[in-house]
């Protein structure tokens, strides 16, 4: 059973659209996942312009890919080194505590990510 950046039981993110590496609606991680997507974050304008510009275009669709492409009020799992990068940067979206995995705090404080969260803290 994962655990959340509280200590808690994993929530879910989203399902529509459907999120995660393994497309399970949680922000689940396994050894596959290279990028980490463990932070459930609600999606902003200035976010998506943000990492559209570093080259991850999170708002076309990629029907191959099962992916209907993104608007702002979307709950999507981002990879932690990107929300890192956009916190730095002055634009990390707001996040779910209870969805973010837990092990997105050997990058981040639960400070800075409290300092974002839409949930209870």
């Amino acid at each position: 059973m994962a655990h959340n950046v509280l200590g808690g039981e994993l929530a879910a993110c989203c399902s529509s659209p459907r999120t995660g590496y393994f497309r399970d609606g949680y922000c689940h991680t396994g050894p596959g996942d290279v990028g980490l997507h463990t932070v459930c974050a609600e999606m902003t304008e200035e976010f998506l312009r943000f990492t559209y510009e570093r080259g991850n275009d999170l708002v076309t669709p990629r029907p191959e890919f099962q992916f209907l492409g993104l608007q702002p009020g979307d709950r999507w799992c981002l990879c932690v080194s990107r929300w890192v990068e956009a916190l730095e940067a002055g634009c990390a979206p707001p996040v779910l505590l209870r969805s973010t995995h837990a092990s997105t705090l050997e990058f981040v404080t639960l400070a800075d990510l409290a300092a974002h969260a839409l949930d209870d803290r």
